[in-house]
């Protein structure tokens, strides 16, 4: 039994550190990406990383509060608020592209670096089920 909570706890902490490694990794390439652009593009690429940690943290915590046992019409409301977030970026990527069409490819930029979070934590595990096992 304390081999699942210490396998939640890290669960959990792994949850907590994703959006703050978006944000950090987001900051990093809109810094870079001042030598070569001008600062609007590093601003975009930095609003879509904080909007990707903030995305990721909404649905985090949307899908831990539908996904309790004992909830009939949880699966109902997790589809309605999975469609409204997905409106809702849809409407963002489309203000964007009415406004700032010259940009869109930096705040997708932004918004794509939760793929290396992902891959770097998932590489972190697995060499730590690597090492639980030997």
């Amino acid at each position: 039994m304390s081999n699942q909570n210490s396998l939640a706890a890290e669960e959990e902490k792994i949850l907590r550190r994703i959006p703050i490694e978006i944000l950090i990794l987001s900051l990093m390439i809109a810094l870079a990406s001042l030598t070569i652009f001008d600062p609007l593009t590093a601003l975009f690429i930095f609003a879509g990383g904080a909007f990707s940690a903030l995305s990721f943290t909404w649905l985090k915590q949307t899908i831990s509060k539908f996904l309790l046992p004992g909830k009939k019409k949880a699966l109902i409301s997790a589809l309605a608020f999975y469609s409204i977030r997905l409106v809702l970026i849809l409407g963002i990527f489309f203000i964007i592209i009415f406004f700032f069409s010259r940009k869109i490819l930096a705040f997708v930029g932004g918004f794509s670096t939760i793929v290396p979070v992902f891959m770097v934590e998932a590489i972190i595990a697995l060499s730590k089920m690597k090492k639980w096992k030997d």
